[in-house]
């Protein structure tokens, strides 16, 4: 029997609303039957209904019986509802592939809601030329001064590194939002090119948190935390409230400059917003904690976690091996409930080491290997050569590194070098200074070392050569570094640079104030006593 139009009309909007609290895909199932029974699978309405609510839950592939199952003709809503639904659940190609069925079809044709997917399956599957193809058929189309298709372009151009093409779209759009903005900026900052992306950032006309925590992020990532907890700093004068985000963003630079009022402040502020009930957030704030040497504090956090993650435990296991204190470290990993990675086992090992624990280093070794299945990287070679090494073992340190499957990094040959040191092997010392000059020709500390080996040894001669090729090479020492941290304000000091401190005089004269007050105090001991 057929239905008058407007009581199937009515049918569609009862069962559309039905639909749209759908709870689940078993629940669209029962619905989807029910459209089935009714005879109405062959509504364009409906079908892409059932099309959006199973990419949401990723089932393509029933979306895709559903799709194949309606008869002709299919509207672009429908077409748009199996391409979105096809990138939702990474099946890239075939998204790709029923947009060439769009562009085949005379009565379909892509519109704004098409594109936006169709250049993510560009983008995943690393489709230059396509992209290029899809974004001159979006100009003929004349979609290119929308918005979404615009910023879905600058995405497509900016992840594969294609920078020109990216700005010069970028200087081209017909309206720059701030997804506009922060796209370029991630860019730069993902490249480590943080001129550009500061200036960049000083450019965007209304900023958002977003384009805040991108640019803290940045300077992290190059190891500029200076300037991290300076943008940091100038986003709290904005009064720009962090999110989760943002605190994990400027954590590292606090712990990597020792900022513990900072990271304090953090802490505080995460608690009032609640956002220390985040376990990524708790983690952040531990090894925060743990490199600034308050461990205490970082059990604190770890013991009033509720869920631990794996990173949760291997930031305390780091955090007891930068403490020294091993046998925490070893106690932790017994009673870990989720099963360890490689960072797990780096932390491990550097515990080990440390406290030269070196049967339960070579046994923890094997087992990351035989019974976790997992690959060792150069950082777990360097653990054992470290432990090797401190125990005495400079041949078996070696037969180490000659049997690693990649080539030792400086830190490696740096470890069997103070070994080699300590334990007055000059053979070794030698092949690893050699090693080291290669990898590391400016740095004078390893010569240093390889001339008090020599001088160990009594060998003066090695000692004079040592000093002749110091100087004939013009290699300099790394100057000395110390920082302190002054409501909030991290300053740093380096041995015989007054460039960029302008406080120098003041300060020197503190110190020879403090000078003169000492030495007063020692000649009246003196005369007091006599």
């Amino acid at each position: 029997m057929v239905l008058p139009t407007w009581v199937y009309r009515e049918m569609e909007d009862r069962i559309g609303f039905t639909l749209k609290n759908c709870s689940g895909i078993v629940d669209l199932k029962r619905i989807h039957g029910r459209i089935t029974v009714l005879s109405m699978s062959q509504s364009n309405f409906l079908t892409t209904k059932l099309v959006g609510i199973c990419g949401a839950n990723g089932e393509d592939h029933y979306a895709e019986k559903i799709f194949k199952h309606m008869e002709e003709p299919k509207n672009t809503f429908l077409y748009n509802a199996m391409v979105r639904t096809y990138t939702q659940c990474n099946a890239y190609p075939k998204a790709l592939k029923l947009y060439k069925q769009m562009m085949d079809f005379v009565s379909l044709s892509p519109d704004r809601f098409t594109y936006p997917f169709v250049l993510k399956s560009c983008t995943a599957l690393h489709l230059p030329d396509l992209g290029r193809q899809v974004h001159s058929q979006i100009c003929r189309r004349g979609w290119r001064s929308v918005s979404v298709v615009e910023n879905s372009l600058l995405e497509m151009y900016a992840k594969w590194d294609h920078l020109n093409e990216a700005h010069a779209l970028f200087d081209e759009m017909y309206e720059r939002d701030i997804v506009s903005w922060n796209t370029l900026l991630s860019t730069y900052t993902r490249l480590g090119n943080m001129k550009k992306a500061r200036t960049l950032f000083n450019s965007i006309p209304h900023r958002t948190l977003i384009s805040w925590t991108v640019l803290i992020s940045g300077y992290c990532s190059i190891g500029c935390y200076h300037e991290a907890i300076e943008v940091f700093h100038e986003m709290q004068l904005t009064n720009t409230k962090p999110d989760d985000i943002a605190v994990v963003s400027v954590l590292p630079a606090c712990a990597h400059l020792g900022a513990l009022e900072l990271g304090k402040w953090v802490h505080t502020f995460c608690e009032k917003n609640k956002l220390i009930r985040k376990t990524h957030v708790c983690n952040a704030l531990m090894k925060m904690y743990s490199k600034c040497g308050c461990i205490d504090q970082a059990l604190q956090l770890f013991n009033s976690l509720s869920s631990k993650d794996v990173i949760s435990w291997s930031t305390m296991i780091s955090g007891f091996a930068h403490h020294g204190q091993a046998t925490e470290a070893v106690e932790a990993f017994t009673q870990m409930d989720v099963e360890p990675n490689s960072i797990t086992f780096l932390a491990l090992l550097s515990a080990c080491a440390h406290a030269g624990l070196l049967s339960q280093g070579l046994q923890f070794f094997r087992s990351m290997m035989n019974d976790y299945g997992l690959r060792p990287s150069v950082e777990h070679y360097g653990c054992m050569v470290d432990l090797l090494g401190r125990s005495g073992m400079i041949n078996e340190a070696m037969e180490v590194i000659i049997a690693m499957p990649f080539a030792p990094d400086a830190a490696i040959w740096g470890s069997l070098l103070n070994a080699s040191r300590n334990y007055g092997d000059l053979e070794r010392a030698i092949t690893a200074t050699e090693m080291l000059a290669d990898l590391e020709p400016d740095e004078s500390g390893n010569y240093v070392i390889l001339s008090n080996v020599y001088a160990a040894a009594g060998r003066w001669d090695g000692v004079c050569k040592i000093r002749k090729m110091i100087r004939s090479q013009n290699t300099k020492r790394n100057p000395g570094c110390s920082s302190i941290e002054v409501e909030n304000v991290v300053r740093e000091f380096v041995a015989g640079d007054d460039s960029g401190n302008t406080q120098l005089i003041e300060i020197s004269g503190i110190l020879q104030l403090l000078t003169m007050q000492e030495t007063e105090k020692i000649d009246d001991f003196e005369n007091w006593d006599h």
